[in-house]
Order: C-alpha cells, then structure tokens, then sequence
C-alpha cells in the first residue's frame, strides 16, 4: 500500500465518515489545548478532501473549510510530515494563500496519521504575527495529533469488533500485534489461523441455506473458540469465515499440532454444518517488532492454504514455498506492465519439419518474456500463471498481432510458411475471440490457412459446448486448429471425433520414450495411425536425434519438431536458417 497514493489516501479519509459531520466536544477539547500551549488564537482540526480543507473542530475561526489549493494543512496531509512556517507572506508556497490574505502569518501542523500510512489533515495552529516554534512546542503539538487519531479510533470501536461473531477484527488484531512489538519485543511467537470453509463451500451454502448459514457457522466457531482458549488468549474474527489467535508463548509447533487437532475436532462436532464444512488451520512464526501484522496474517493464510495438501487438515508456513507464491503473484502483476512495454515480450520460432521431404513447412510461434529485473523467464514459469486469469486475453491478442505481423513479412520475402500460436482455455471462453482473429489475419493481409492455432485436449474439456462454438466458427473461416500434447489430456474418442481439427501434435514425452522398446513404438504407431484415421496430419514434437526422426518417418508421421531440426529461433536467425534449410539435413 502506497501512502502518497491520493486516491487510497482519500478513500481512507471518506470510509471514515468524519466529514460535515457535527461539531464533538472531545475534538474541540484537545482544539483549545494546542491553542492554549501555543498561546495562540487559532487552532483546528483540519482534514483535507479533493478540493478543500475541512474543519473537525475549530477555535477562533468562523467558516467550516477552506479551499484545499495552498493551504499548509495539505502539504501535511501529503507529507504526513509535521510543518512550520514562521512567515506565510516570506514563504512563496503560501504568500497568496487563503490564510495569508486573512491576515495569518505563523503556521505550525502536526499530521494526522492513519495505521497504513495515510495522511487525512492536519492539527494546526494559526497566529497573526511571524514567530517560531520550539521544540517542546513541537513535540506537544505532535502528542495532541495523536490524541486526535486516538479520538477518531475512538469513534470508530465499533468497527474494531464483528458484529456477528462478536469478536474483535482484524483491525484490532493488527493493533494488538504492533502493541506486543513496541511492549515485548524480540519474541518468537505462531500466529494460528482457522479457515471454517473454503470459498466453494460457503458459496454453496449460501446459495442452498441464504446468508444466515454463515452467520450461524461463525457464531458456532465464534462460541467454541472461546471457550477452548480460556480468558486472557482473545480471538480475532479477521475474515468472514477466518479466524486468528496466537498460541502459547512456550508452544512449540509439532507439539502444539496435538492440540490444534482437538480443535479442528470441536469445531466440526460441535457446528450444526459438520457436515458440509471442512475446516482447515495454518500456522506461522514469526517475530514480535520485526514481522509487519499484514505480514503475519498473510503467513498464516498461506499455511492454511496449504493444509488442504496434509493429512491432518493443518498446514505449518515454510518460507521457501511462501517465496513461490510470491513470485508467481510479481509476475502476474508484472506481465501486466509487460504487454504495454514492447520491449520486454517478443516471439522465436521453432521450425515444423515435413519428415518426408525434411524442408521446413511451417513454425510454431512461442512467447518470450525479458523481465527488466529478473531477466528471462521461462515460459514454463509464467505461461500457466497467466493463462487463467484475465491478462490470458491480452497476451494472446500480443502473440497474434506479432505473429501475424511477422507471418505478412516473411511473406513478402518469399518464405511460404504456417504459423502455428497456441491458445488457451480461457480464450475459448471468449465469445468474440474467433471474430478477433479474422480481423487480425484482414489487418494484415494474412491468408487464414497460413495460420494454426494450437489447442490441448484439456483446454477443450473445459467449457466443452462454447469451445466447440468457437473452434468451429474458427474451422470455418479456414482456420487450421491443432490438438496439442495428444495424449497427455484425459479426453475420449468421442472428443477427438467432435473437434474439427485438421492436426494433431504427439506430446514430446511419448516421442523421447520412443527409443526405449516395442510397446512405446507400438503407442506412438497406434496415434498416428488414429490421427490419420480421422483425418489429421500428425506433428511428432519433441524431436532430438536423427534415429527418431528416421522411425517416425518410418511410421508415416506427417511432421517434426525439436533440437534435433533446430532450437527456437528468433526472426531474423529463422530467415537464415530457413533459406539454408536444404543442406542442414541432408544426411538424415
């Protein structure tokens, strides 16, 4: 979270509910106490909105706000850092302000500081003549700042405990945390989360039993928490099915395990939806005044995420896999950042053999990613985190525009080739994607049957009925589509018989076995022999020495690729091999 981040700044001001609300005397009290210590006649609690700032409590001033433009209470609220201005009309920020033209002259503000860093105003003081201010001054004015956070936490308990489990939040979770960091700090301590159901389960519940199944499910949990812990060890209701508490100081975790196991035994006996739940616990350490609370919590929900792996429904945090987690979600967030930047993504190509013949009839396109700080990323890396999520769009619109693009100009050089792109599940969900793709090969002059699009067998089985919509208004507008990595998809025949593929791409694994024995042969033979049986030219992938290209051949497959033809290949290095592709081989 960044705290100059104006519009998160303002969004905290406003969840607040503090502006054009009344008057309130504990405002006006510690109002007059900066007033008084300064001996000066103006003081306020100023916040600062988009436009203007508004006065909480005010002495010695008659109007409600000024216009935010100049005043010193914004350049606080931006700073989050105290200000003095000794003389406004010697200062050039404010000589022409509203409260220089109002006869002010001194200025002193304190800011008025949120937990996440955001800055909502000021606590100034206002004098008619120029001065300075002392360093107790200062101090006192930053204390009775505080105070005025404090007051508006105040106002604000009863956000600070749930209202259906009365619990307190996760608010004051974080605070107790901050609280055992500045009071015992150093301290090794596990952070315990309870997780009563996962998201399909509460949606599931919901929809059947209404929003009351939740509410009676945390309030059941709520209640055996409770008492399992005794006085002195409070729960934290910190999500609407979550909960956190903090073991023992002494416990350690194995042994404390043993006991978690007997609340994950009460919890499900004791809830009238035992039966449909299945509640789960992670466990974290961490250190007291060192772990930031966001942090802790964030510990705790990754190990709970990972108990659904572990036999006893309870997952401890491991930091190696924490890293994972986290890498994957920078690089989700950084691709973003990527497709706008035209020099981190770009294509290779890897040459499509006949077998036959062995010149080269066609490429695979494949997306390369050179990330400004972590260098070159694999696309095996950061392929399946996209492909899922709604960045799978725009990467494979990037892919095809580059492609086609390349496509047109080996065209114009005379290189009669297919370019093969793969696609995924997400965009056969799309209803607009085939239409997409005309317009793509009509911006740039590109032939459909110069084009393939590459599809798994899984990706289909996804949303079966709109897939085939889609792949068949792409077969009909002469489209080639490819199922890729046959046979490692848990597809049927039938399937296969429904698609209106024109290839099919033997998976590599089934072609590196290839040298191994007559039962792989005997597989791989049975999928070209199926393929063609249904109408498909069969592309072995995966090809790495001379002796399977030669018994695929052999077998009758259509075409290869792999290192033995060649590596992927950026553009300019794919023309140069492709115009001496004739004698690359000759031998094979």
């Amino acid at each position: 979270m960044n705290p100059h981040d104006e519009p998160a700044r303002l969004d905290a001001l406003h969840r607040l509910n503090l502006l054009d609300t009344p008057p309130s005397e504990s405002f006006d009290r510690i109002t007059r106490m900066a007033s008084q210590i300064f001996d000066l006649p103006i003081s306020a609690v100023s916040l600062t909105d988009s436009d203007r700032q508004w006065f909480k409590s005010r002495v010695g001033v008659e109007h409600r706000s000024i216009p935010r433009d100049k005043a010193p209470c914004a350049a606080v609220a931006e700073s989050t850092e105290a200000i003095v201005v000794p003389d406004l009309l010697a200062d050039p920020r404010y000589a022409n302000s509203v409260l220089a033209s109002q006869g002010a002259r001194f200025y002193a503000g304190a800011p008025l500081t949120t937990r996440e860093g955001f800055g909502l105003g000021a606590l100034c003081v206002i004098g008619m003549e120029p001065r300075s201010a002392t360093a107790s001054e200062l101090a006192a004015l930053e204390d009775l700042a505080q105070m005025v956070m404090a007051q508006i936490e105040l106002q604000h308990a009863f956000g600070r405990i749930d209202p259906i489990s009365g619990l307190a939040n996760r608010v004051q979770f974080f605070d107790d945390l901050e609280d055992l960091g500045r009071d015992d700090p150093g301290q090794l301590r596990q952070v315990v989360l309870v997780e009563l159901a996962g998201h399909e389960q509460v949606n599931e519940g919901i929809r059947v039993l209404g929003p009351d199944y939740v509410d009676t499910m945390v309030q059941e949990a709520a209640r055996t928490l409770r008492r399992l812990l005794g006085p002195g060890r409070p729960a934290y209701h910190v999500a609407a099915t979550q909960f956190a508490f903090l073991a023992p100081l002494a416990a350690k975790q194995q042994e404390y395990m043993l006991q978690l196991v007997e609340l994950l035994g009460k919890l499900r006996t004791d809830g009238t939806f035992r039966f449909v739940t299945n509640a789960k616990i992670g466990m974290a350490p961490f250190v007291s005044g060192k772990s930031a609370p966001a942090d802790v919590l964030r510990t705790a929900y990754s190990a709970a995420l990972d108990a659904r792996f572990s036999q006893t429904d309870i997952g401890f945090y491991a930091s190696q896999d924490d890293e994972a987690h986290r890498r994957r979600f920078l690089l989700l967030e950084d691709f973003g950042a990527a497709l706008e930047d035209p020099e981190q993504l770009r294509l290779v190509y890897q040459p499509r053999v006949d077998l036959a013949s062995r010149r080269c009839v066609g490429a695979e396109a494949l997306l390369r990613w050179s990330h400004p700080v972590l260098g070159d990323v694999s696309p095996a890396e950061f392929i399946p985190i996209i492909e899922k999520t709604s960045l799978a769009r725009a990467a494979t619109d990037r892919v095809i525009e580059m492609g086609l693009r390349q496509l047109g100009a080996w065209r114009n050089q005379g290189l009669g080739l297919t370019l093969s792109i793969n696609i995924s599940a997400t965009n056969l969900s799309e209803i607009d994607f085939a239409q997409r793709v005309k317009l793509s090969l009509m911006k740039h002059g590109v032939r459909p049957e110069m084009l393939e699009l590459e599809v798994t067998e899984s990706a289909v089985m996804e949303d079966t009925a709109r897939a085939l919509e889609q792949l068949a208004t792409i077969d009909e507008a002469g489209i080639a589509i490819a199922i890729d990595d046959f046979g490692t998809g848990h597809s049927s025949l039938a399937y296969l018989q429904r698609l209106p593929a024109k290839i099919v791409k033997i998976d590599q694994s089934f072609i590196r076995d290839l040298m191994r024995g007559e039962r792989e042969l005997t597989l791989v033979r049975s999928m070209i022999s199926l393929s063609h049986d249904l109408g498909c030219r069969v592309v072995a992938e995966g090809i790495e020495i001379a002796a399977a290209a030669d018994m695929l051949t052999a077998m009758g497959c259509d075409e290869g690729q792999g290192y033995y033809f060649a590596r992927p290949l950026e553009a300019a290095d794919f023309a140069q091999w492709f115009a001496g592709d004739e004698t690359l081989h000759a031998a094979a």
